[in-house]
């Protein structure tokens, strides 16, 4: 099953499979590699691997501890490929699966690595533009940090540019993945280093809730909200810490921070979180999630019947879901689309039992309460008219004759 690549490196086995291409676990000169091999439509678009080309000094120049390194890009025939680590680990997708969620001090502690590494990447004038937990790995050779968390390296840079080539993608559609997109992308504004701290801080979201602050339903929906909607907060989280994510998540690119300060900032807050267990949070009701769904374009991509996870990791033996879609093309929403729906009310996180306003079981245990209130409200009123019937008729004394006020008195012997 071995294959060439190039003329240095040797592609053995498959270790995943995503929309872009396929990885592989590879050898060359200096040893075990991963091979992400494009897939072959990419590999002859001319655009395509005249832009793979320009890139290629910026994306080997990206050296940091904390980015999987890009040691070549090859141009072969029908063979597009980048050559990067090999890493000994799993993806965060993987552990996110496992575990729902993580604890406060894990949680931080990753994304704080992650800011680390977008920090280098945008001194260098390089925009990530798919930060995700399945672009997100875990290095199980590390050092255990904060809350049991392996050290986390950002791969894949580069890979969501490539594609979007204006061929590809005109003006009214947007490369990503829904639920981390920036609003300013879903606008059809250029994307810029803020888009990975808004999808980052996103991750962290996740990482601590389970799930993603304004995902769920059809993309269309996913879109609306990111533009739109408020992010809720999470219960159980301390204060400094919600108001990092919130600044963030803000929809103005210019009032998030910059990477490095991000990452200065989550490591100031480690010593404060530790000890601390997972949230305690239901996931919104799945039911609620799709609220705008009924509503949405025919030109988004339809949401899948159940949830699409796991990754290429670039880790070997592991498993992924071929079927999951690493950058999803979708049409840019009109202004009158993103002006419509609730603001602020999208996927509210809970206390476990507790009823998402809006939802449907919300709304059925209202039609019961009125239910019951309209039952009671008609025995109270019927035992009113019983009330009224029993004074009018002049008490409740058992076999005594109804006295009449307009009898006369006896008359006299």
């Amino acid at each position: 099953m071995a294959r060439n690549i190039g003329s240095r490196y040797t592609a053995h086995q498959i270790l995943g499979r995503g929309s872009a291409g396929t990885v592989w676990l590879g050898e060359g000169p200096e040893g075990p590699v991963a091979i992400k091999l494009l897939r072959e439509d990419l590999a002859s678009d001319e655009e395509l691997v005249g832009r793979f080309v320009r890139e290629r000094t910026a994306l080997l120049g990206l050296d940091h501890p904390r980015v999987v390194a890009v040691h070549d890009l090859v141009v072969d025939g029908n063979d597009l490929a980048l050559v990067m680590d090999l890493v000994r680990g799993t993806d965060l997708r993987t552990r996110l699966d496992r575990e729902r969620r993580l604890a406060p001090a894990a949680a931080v502690a990753i994304a704080a690595d992650v800011a680390d590494g977008l920090a280098a990447a945008h001194a260098v004038g390089v925009v990530h533009r798919d930060v995700k937990p399945e672009n997100i790995l875990l290095d199980m050779e590390g050092p255990l940090g904060p809350g049991g968390s392996h050290p986390a390296l950002l791969t894949d840079f580069g890979v969501a540019k490539l594609i979007d080539t204006p061929r590809r993608t005109r003006a009214t559609r947007i490369i990503g993945t829904p639920d981390y997109l920036a609003p300013e992308i879903v606008e059809g504004l250029p994307p810029r280093a803020a888009v990975d701290i808004y999808a980052l801080a996103t991750v962290l979201y996740e990482l601590l809730a389970g799930f993603t602050p304004f995902g769920g339903g059809h993309p269309g929906a996913v879109l609306r909200r990111h533009v739109t909607e408020t992010v809720v907060p999470l219960p159980g989280i301390p204060d400094e810490l919600w108001q990092l994510i919130v600044q963030c998540l803000a929809k103005a690119p210019a009032s998030r921070l910059r990477a490095s300060e991000l990452a200065a900032r989550l490591r100031e807050l480690q010593p404060t979180l530790r000890g601390m267990p997972p949230l305690d949070v239901d996931e919104p009701d799945a039911e609620s999630s799709c609220d705008a769904g009924a509503e949405a374009d025919s030109a988004y991509p339809a949401a899948p019947s159940a949830p699409r996870r796991a990754a290429v990791p670039l880790v070997p033996r592991a498993t992924t879901d071929s079927n999951r879609d690493t950058h999803t093309s979708m049409r840019v929403p009109g202004p009158d689309e993103l002006a419509g729906g609730a603001r602020g009310t999208a996927r509210a996180p809970r206390s476990p039992g507790q009823r998402r306003p809006g939802s449907a079981r919300h709304k059925a245990d209202a039609v019961r309460r009125r239910r019951i209130t309209l039952g009671v409200a008609g025995i109270v009123l019927v035992a009113a008219i019983g009330a009224g019937s029993w004074l009018a008729a002049g008490g409740d004394d058992e076999g005594a004759p109804p006295q009449d006020s307009k009898q006369s008195a006896p008359s006299q012997p």
